[in-house]
């Protein structure tokens, strides 16, 4: 393999063997002057015949040396370089996948995922030529450009030291999107992507590029909590649920799950984990303040990943619902007194609250009352009331959504309703769905029951009088109203708890525009401001842990943020990605060999044969 040269402009160096040789030639000769004998000026003799032109050549090693340190130094001038790629790019972008799953050892103490990448990219650091550019990106759930395209060597390498793993899922079309934005304005033909290769296998993305996806090798076994949730139970008591699975080449093993509150252990289950196997833990709780729960696998074998042992979820502080209900609905309060952790209403010997949790009324001045939920029985809201009417006949319900949560296991088969809405036009079902009302119940002539979702409102209309209706008598009645009481303990999140994920912390309950300082993991720290309804959004939690959330002057909350994510844990590798048009890019593992530079190499043969010249000219005179 010939070698090729990237600055052949700096070929013009070999003009200085011009005047090398020429100081040679020119060298200033001795006078003649007559001498009666030359017996005693033999070595001026010699000297004379070494100062011929072809003499010199042949005896002088010095000036051969020297034209050889010349033509050594003008060759590493000009580039030389051993061509390794078919195509030579002069930009390369450089995708570099920072997400969970790169953390992953393969073996007890061994290399992460990432830090092969790193190796790698290090090597084709060292190996570019004055006339190549990196841009290296970095992507996990979002991408980011790390450097510009640069040839500066310890731009690039800095760079690459500083990145860190994300423990966050893969998302590769932010990345190409990013990548094509870039080549706008520095055009590119080919990019490099770096990953283990989970990664989703489709991509909504056209190329306009081609991509060398190259793929770490696989690593060690792994097991890791994939799903952290918990349910209210009746009774106020939390059943808290842990999911686990593991990757695909992880054996057997055995260790155990710990169900932490701050320093001490609340709930302990030993763990018996087999390949392929996803076991669902189940811890029972009682109900109280709120706090935050740690769930922790420990293994009594290897694990490769670590951003997955853990998981941290928020249990809100139990107390009753807030219903508020009119005395003239006997039928509500008598069926929302034999739940338990509720109070309604007005009562005779007890305040009533500024803002309840739901409020079933049939007077409209209530819906002014602030509320998650709110239940109107026998109106018909404001905005919909040019689309249905409400006649005073007898009606009957011809279907009704079963799977929504109001109407579950409630039966309005031979329910008879006195009250009978009815569309005023034959587009009214369309009117009312483009003013966000979906139908929950329809009748003969128009919908029985509607329900709409204002930001984080939920108001659900029941457009027929319950009392004007053999409803109440039914046994579908009273779970009619547990369902309104579950979903505004759904609404309250005072029903379930679901871990939080990486990538964005959100929290609420702050003082409108406080300041508030967030702490969490690796040395996370971060001052922001709450809005006008006391909400903190769109916080970076890039790494799975606690984070500790201040406000100015108050007490500090935890959040968890966790990465709960089966792709990640599973560490599953794809061999191809495909694209749009059914553009299929395969992954290769072994490291795409990239042009070698040979200057370095000739600048120490030249630094050699130097060294070589300054020991001739310095060596002792020989004496005869």
């Amino acid at each position: 393999m010939l070698p090729a040269f990237s600055s052949l402009g700096n070929a013009w160096l070999f003009a200085l063997l011009v005047p090398l040789i020429a100081f040679y030639f020119l060298k200033l000769k001795r006078p003649r002057v007559a001498i009666p004998s030359l017996v005693l000026w033999r070595q001026v003799l010699n000297d004379q015949r070494v100062n011929s032109p072809f003499q010199r050549f042949k005896r002088n090693l010095l000036l051969l040396l020297q034209i050889l340190i010349l033509t050594l130094l003008a060759l590493a001038a000009m580039q030389p370089f051993l061509r390794r790629e078919a195509a030579r790019a002069h930009r390369l972008p450089v995708l570099i996948d920072v997400s969970a799953s790169m953390a992953a050892l393969d073996k007890p103490h061994g290399k992460s995922r990432l830090d092969e990448v790193k190796q790698r990219l290090r090597e084709r650091i060292d190996a570019l030529l004055l006339d190549q550019e990196l841009c290296l990106v970095a992507f996990g759930k979002t991408a980011r450009r790390l450097t510009a395209f640069t040839n500066n060597h310890r731009e690039l390498r800095e760079a690459l030291d500083a990145l860190t793993v994300e423990d966050v899922p893969s998302d590769i079309e932010e990345a190409l999107r990013l990548t094509q934005a870039l080549g706008r304005t520095e055009p590119f033909d080919k990019v490099l992507l770096l990953s283990d290769g989970n990664l989703p296998t489709q991509a909504n993305f056209e190329l306009p590029f081609a991509i060398d996806f190259q793929k770490t090798p696989p690593a060690g076994p792994n097991f890791g909590v994939t799903a952290f949730s918990a349910r209210r139970a009746p009774g106020g008591h939390w059943q808290v649920f842990v999911q686990l699975a593991g990757s695909a080449n992880a054996p057997s093993t055995t260790g155990a799950l710990e169900l932490r509150q701050g320093d001490k252990v609340i709930a302990h289950e030993d763990v018996s984990l087999t390949k392929g196997s996803a076991p669902r833990l189940t811890f029972d709780l009682a109900g109280g303040p709120g706090a935050v729960l740690e769930a922790r696998l420990k293994l009594n074998d290897f694990d490769s990943l670590g951003a997955d042992d853990a998981a941290w979820l928020t249990l809100p502080a139990s107390r009753p619902l807030a219903i508020f209900v009119p005395e003239n609905l006997a039928g509500y309060r008598h069926a929302l007194a034999a739940l338990e952790d509720v109070n309604v209403f007005p009562q005779a010997d007890a305040p009533t609250p500024a803002a309840f949790d739901l409020v079933i009324s049939d007077h409209e001045e209530d819906l002014a009352k602030p509320a998650r939920v709110k239940c109107v029985v026998g109106i018909v809201p404001a905005d919909a009331r040019a689309l249905v009417t409400v006649e005073h006949k007898n009606a009957q319900a011809i279907d009704w959504r079963r799977d929504s949560s109001l109407l579950q296991h409630v039966s309005l088969r031979d329910v008879v309703f006195m009250d009978e809405p009815v569309d005023s036009s034959a587009t009214a079902e369309d009117s009312l769905a483009q003013l966000g009302y979906e139908t929950l119940a329809q009748g003969e002539h128009g919908p029985l029951i509607l329900q709409k979702r204002t930001g984080e409102a939920l108001l659900i209309s029941l457009l027929f009088h319950t009392d004007r209706s053999t409803l109440p008598y039914r046994v579908g009645f009273p779970i009619l109203v547990a369902n309104l009481v579950q979903t505004a303990l759904h609404e309250s999140g005072l029903a379930e708890a679901e871990a939080g994920h990486t990538g964005v912390l959100s929290a609420d309950g702050f003082v409108a525009n406080a300041s508030c300082t967030i702490t969490g993991p690796a040395d996370f720290r971060r001052t922001v401001q709450a809005d006008a309804q006391g909400r903190l959004t769109g916080i970076p939690a890039p790494r799975a842990g606690e984070y500790s959330i201040t406000a100015s002057g108050g007490t500090p909350q935890s959040v968890g943020a966790n990465l709960l994510s089966a792709s990640e844990t599973s560490l599953a590798a794809v061999d191809q990605l495909q694209f749009n048009d059914q553009l299929t890019v395969a992954a290769v593992t072994a490291p795409a060999k990239s042009d070698r530079a040979l200057w370095w190499a000739i600048a120490l043969a030249a630094f050699l044969a130097l060294l070589v010249e300054w020991w001739w000219f310095q060596r002792p005179a020989r004496t005869v």
